[in-house]
Order: structure tokens, then sequence, then C-alpha cells
């Protein structure tokens, strides 16, 4: 008899799939990114966390909020530290050395979010931890430390609760304004063990148990087991980066596949090897560029590209298009 080495486990097909037109919006945690990169790579209409990454769903909860305001940021929102100027709510890439070029970053990309939001089919939101950080001065949550010293804060484990009351008030506004959008919940497979090896655990215990109560209270919410096929079916160091920490691209790759297998539509899972394709044609170099040989390899993938314009009108594969026609 053949020992099993793994616990696998089947990820059933949602009821109604992702199909190839709908429109995306990404919110969360690094995973989030990671997914959100091989959607844009297969063309799908994917907008990717418009705040930069946010790792506790009160900060998202309140960037959804905050878009469903159209409200932008000013420039007393901002703080200085070091040579640049941060917002508490955003990622570090929106930081810049003159305050007006951070505004500017912040309310493009928030002006983009409240649009996408209005009109996306879908909402990914991933979690990443439980544990927030609040200012010592005033109590306020943030979003990211900036390297600000550990002590200018608190931090504290939230419970279900107030995670499961501020997505509850969000989603109640959201369905609200948007009657099609459907949301997708994760939880990040990533370890967050500079919180502890056991503060990590229970942080993601109290996610699982918000999110499911949730995806149980609606017909319009999903979970997708991310953090489970990565913790519970590879359940191995090879699959972790150098920090063990994060998944590497083999595990991102495995989660991706029951992503596209499970949440897909028949029509989407036809469509991604084609794309697929056409992304490898691309990164091709050639020995010899001038050959009548290169020159009839990128007449056939223009031919191919056309084709797909064609039949799907709504991918938008100009770029690629012009790159084969050369």
């Amino acid at each position: 008899m053949m020992n099993n080495f793994r616990l696998t486990f089947p990820v059933e097909p949602i009821a109604t799939p992702l199909e190839y037109p709908d429109k995306l919006l990404l919110m969360g945690s690094c995973f989030a990114e990671e997914i959100g990169d091989r959607l844009l790579h297969h063309h799908f209409d994917t907008l990717v966390n418009p705040h930069g990454i946010l790792y506790n769903p009160l900060n998202i909860a309140e960037a959804l909020q905050r878009y469903l305001d159209g409200k932008q940021y000013a420039a007393g929102e901002l703080f200085q530290h070091g040579d640049l100027w941060h917002s508490w709510d955003h990622h570090s890439r929106f930081s810049a050395l003159d305050p007006e070029e951070a505004l500017l970053k912040m309310n493009t990309a928030a002006a983009a979010a409240t649009e996408r939001l209005e009109n996306a089919d879908w909402l990914f939101i991933t979690l990443g931890t439980a544990h927030i950080y609040t200012l010592k001065d005033n109590n306020r949550i943030v979003g990211n430390c900036h390297k600000v010293p550990a002590s200018s804060f608190h931090k504290r484990l939230v419970t279900p609760q107030e995670i499961i009351s501020a997505l509850d008030n969000m989603m109640h506004r959201l369905f609200f304004r948007n009657k099609k959008v459907k949301i997708m919940f994760t939880v990040s497979p990533v370890r967050y063990v500079r919180d502890g090896v056991v503060e990590n655990n229970l942080s993601k215990a109290v996610l699982l148990q918000a999110v499911h109560h949730l995806v149980n209270k609606f017909n319009r919410l999903f979970y997708f087991p991310a953090y489970e096929l990565v913790l519970d079916d590879l359940r191995d160091y090879r699959f972790y980066k150098d920090d063990l920490v994060h998944p590497n691209e083999t595990a991102i790759n495995y989660v991706w596949e029951h992503f596209t297998g499970s949440c897909l539509s028949p029509e989407g899972q036809k469509l991604l090897p084609l794309i697929e394709d056409l992304n490898r044609a691309m990164q091709h170099r050639p020995f010899n560029p001038q050959s009548q040989q290169h020159k009839k390899f990128l007449e056939t993938y223009a031919k191919k590209t056309r084709a797909l314009i064609e039949q799907y009108p709504y991918l938008k594969l100009e770029e690629k298009l012009a790159y084969f026609e050369g």
C-alpha cells in the first residue's frame, strides 16, 4: 500500500463563477497583490490595492468606506517622517518628498477606486492579520507604521465581532450602491511570525471566524481557501521563500491553479491558455530579430491576437497586437 504524504482536499466550483469581462477590485495584504498580478498578466480587468497593501480588516473596511464617500485626502491628513510625507492610511509607495505629489498619487488612486467600486462585478478582500496598531496620541488605527518607532503605537488583537461589524457596515452601503457586486474573501497564507507563532495562529483564527460568519450570512459572499491550500495541503517549508514566511512562486502558482479551476467560468478557463500563449510569445527573444523565421513567428502571433480581439472584444490586447505587428 502506498503512503500518502499530503492531505489534499477538493475546492468546489462556486455557484456564480468569475467571467472574463468582469470588473474586479482587489484589496488587502501582499497575497492580494500576488493574485492580482496574475489576473492582470492574464488580461482580467483588475484594479489592485488603490491604498497599497493593507493588512487588517478594519483599515480595509475604512478604505472602502472612503471610496464610497468619494472623499479626497487633504494636506492636514499627511505627516512628515524622515524626508518623506506619509499617510497613516496608505502603504509607503504613496509617500513622497513633496506633500502635493503624495496627495496627487493618493487622490488619483482613490478616484479610480470609487469609480471601480460603483461598477465592480467582484470585490476580492484578502485579510492578513487581526492585529492592529493605533497611535498612542489619538488612538487612530494605522494601515502602515512607516518605520515610525514602535513606542508611538499600541498594538492589540481585534475581536471577530469588531471585524464583522466593520465589514458589515461597509457591505451594507456597498450593496445599496452596487446591486451586482459579489465579494470573495481569502485569508492570506503569509505567516506574520514577527507577532509570534502562537499570536499569528490566534490572529488567523480570528480572521477565519469572522469571514465564515459573514459568508454564511449573505449568498453573494464567497470564501476561497488560499490559506488552507498552503498551510494544510502543501504544508512544507519547501513552498516558502527563504524567509519561511511568504509562499514562494510554486505555492502561489498552486493556489492560482485552484483559484482558476474553482472560481473561473468554463469559457474563461478555455481562454486562459490562449492568453498565456501570447504572453510566452512576447517573452521570446530571437537569436536574429531580422530573420524570416522570426518575422513569420510574429505574423503568426499577430494573426492569433487579431482573432482573439475579434472573438473577445472586451480583451484589451492592443499592446500585444502592436508588438507582434512590430
